[in-house]
């Protein structure tokens, strides 16, 4: 008695369980996604954390160049030479 032989065409169902990911990934993507919409809803209902907040701006007659005119002129201090 000889077995038969299985067919050398394949059938779409197959091909298509091959080409689909896991069932596993695809539950931990949509997961994901899911937690990552959550949280941009809590945030924006929960609005900006520091509304009065702003950038440095060059308003003061700075040069622009990112240095506060409130910092220390430090270019004076030795460095530990031990004198």
């Amino acid at each position: 008695m000889t077995q038969p032989r299985p067919s050398a065409r394949r059938t779409p169902g197959v091909f298509l369980s091959r080409a689909l990911p896991p069932p596993a990934l695809c539950g931990f993507l949509l997961l994901l996604v899911m937690v990552f919409a959550v949280s941009y809803a809590v945030g924006a209902g929960a609005g900006p954390v520091a509304p009065g907040m702003h950038g440095p701006s060059t308003t003061d007659g700075g040069s622009g160049d990112g240095q506060g005119g409130g910092g220390m002129d430090m270019s004076d201090m030795d460095q530990g030479s031990g004198r």
